[in-house]
Formats: structure tokens, C-alpha cells, sequence
């Protein structure tokens, strides 16, 4: 058996499409033009490359792009100054600070003042406390990607056994609650699992994310499973050269999967297309107006 490649560029591409057509849409009907606000702080070189390209692709879809770089001197007062400006902006319906931060600065604090309306990464705790019972919230990007990658495999998740490796804040809960919503049947499992490769066996959907290189086997993987790979790790390949590689064993896991993402080219590309999403409706959403058609 040979798996599906799950192809998230062209998945995220058709997503970004869509946008569009609503950001046309809301710009024609309502004269609004969502905007988002992005807050780089320091020079860190991966998330330099991440929010140009966020702001290229907020470009593209026709939306506001508005950038904020500041040095990893400033103050906790200083970026909590900026967040409260974004927050009172009525050209500004998105606000996403990046992560990590610098170490004089508390990253609960400054998450915790941006607008839960304009939360566009879904870390508010008032988004996180929604999605946790049910109601409607922005919700994190990576984790919402994941869904929508699950559903190009599955119709309905209803019933299905999914296995999520990973307990964090920013993916592993907010996944669950997702798939909860979904009325899939969710184990989570973590560091303190036992057994963690028969836990995974059960899995109809696999989704891991815990940040370590190629942990998860081929033979942790049920035959036919779907796996979806959150984890983007870069390693010294043979020839001394670095490379990216997921948290699967990609090379063992596609000859035993019914269905799998790449790492890179699967749920990499859709967070970037969800944080789009979540901008247009947190710009519906603020205006007043029904929740868009994306």
C-alpha cells in the first residue's frame, strides 16, 4: 500500500481563493476591507520568513496588511501599548502578535490584552474558553487546518477514532475540542502515555504534534489510518546538510497510511490560509454582519 499524499498547498491555495471571492465580496456589498495586524518583535530569522510570507498572502486575498516590527528591546509596556492601539483601530480586525517573544516580556500578558474579537490566532483565553464549550470563537490556525485536511479524506469525522500526540495550548487542545466538535472519539496522548504505539494503532486519523523528529513509526500507524503530520523539525541530513522532516517517519508511514501530509507542503501551508479565514470573519463578525461564506 501506498498512501495518499494529503496535498496541503493545493488545499490551502483553493482556501486562499475563497477568501478572496469573500473579501471581494464584503469589499463590494459593505465597503469592508479586513485588515490584519501583525507584531514581529526581535530578528528571529523563522519568523521573519513567516510573517512575510502572511503578509504577501493578506496582500493577495485583497485584504489590509499592516506590519509591526520592533526591536527585542522593547519594554512589556511598549508592545502592550501597541496591542491597545491595534485593539481601538477600526482598520485593524486582526491582530497576531508572534510568538516566542522576548524574555522581559510575560507572552500570557500580552496575548491576554489583545480584543478576544480581533484574536485572529485564537489564544485569548475568552476563544479558548468558547471552543472549550461549544460556542463559536476564533480559533488557532495549525489546529483548524488540520480539520479541514482530515475532511478532504473524510466527510464526517462522526464516530471516527482520532488519536491527537501532543497536550499543547496553541495545537494539541484546541485540536481535541475540534474534533470533539466533530463528533470524532478522541484519545489524547502525551510524554506520560504508555504504551503510545499501541494507543496510536487505534487511530482511524492520526494527528501528530510534539515537535520531535520522525518519532512516530510506520508500525505505530493502523493500515488504511489517515496521519496527519503537525510537526516541522529541521535535522542534519547524511550529507551534512539540514533538511525539514515532520514528526512521522514519512518514508515507513506512506507504505502503511490510507492517507498522509508531507512535511513540508501539508498543514504548513494551511495555517497561513486559516489565520486568513479567521480574519474575514473576525472582520464580518466586528462589522455586524453574517458570518461569511469561508
Amino acid at each position: 500500500m501506498t498512501a495518499r499524499i494529503i496535498d496541503g498547498k493545493a488545499i490551502a491555495a483553493d482556501l486562499r481563493a475563497t477568501v478572496a471571492r469573500e473579501v471581494a465580496r464584503l469589499s463590494g456589498a459593505h465597503g469592508l476591507v479586513p485588515g490584519l495586524a501583525v507584531v514581529l518583535v526581535g530578528e528571529n530569522p523563522a519568523s521573519a520568513v513567516y510573517v512575510r510570507n502572511k503578509s504577501k498572502q493578506t496582500i493577495e486575498a485583497g485584504m489590509r496588511s499592516f506590519d509591526h516590527r520592533l526591536p527585542d528591546t522593547v519594554t512589556e509596556d511598549e508592545l502592550l501599548a501597541l496591542v491597545a492601539r491595534l485593539n481601538a483601530d477600526p482598520l485593524v480586525h486582526g491582530i497576531l502578535v508572534q510568538l516566542p517573544l522576548p524574555v522581559q516580556i510575560d507572552s500570557h500578558k500580552v496575548l491576554a490584552a489583545v480584543d478576544p474579537m480581533k484574536d485572529v490566532d485564537g489564544f485569548h483565553p475568552v476563544n479558548a474558553g468558547r471552543l472549550a464549550t461549544g460556542l463559536s470563537a476564533l480559533v488557532p490556525c495549525t489546529p483548524l487546518g488540520c480539520i479541514l485536511l482530515a475532511k478532504t479524506v473524510h466527510a464526517s469525522l462522526t464516530g471516527l477514532d482520532a488519536v491527537v500526540i501532543g497536550r499543547s495550548n496553541i495545537v494539541g487542545k484546541p485540536l481535541i475540542q475540534l474534533l470533539l466538535n466533530e463528533n470524532a472519539t478522541v484519545t489524547v496522548a502525551h510524554s506520560k502515555t504508555r504504551d503510545l504505539p499501541a494507543v496510536c494503532r487505534r487511530a482511524d486519523i492520526l494527528f501528530a504534534a510534539v515537535g520531535r523528529p520522525e518519532m512516530v513509526r510506520g508500525d505505530w500507524v493502523r493500515p488504511g489510518a489517515t496521519v496527519i503530520d503537525v510537526g516541522i523539525n529541521r535535522i542534519a541530513g547524511p550529507d551534512g546538510k539540514s533538511r525539514i522532516v515532520g514528526d512521522v517517519a514519512y518514508a515507513e508511514a506512506v507504505e502503511v497510511a490510507g492517507a498522509i501530509t508531507p512535511v513540508p507542503g501539508g498543514v504548513g501551508p494551511m495555517t497561513i490560509a486559516c489565520l486568513l479565514v479567521n480574519t474575514v470573519r473576525a472582520a464580518a463578525a466586528i462589522a455586524g454582519l453574517p458570518p461569511p461564506a469561508v
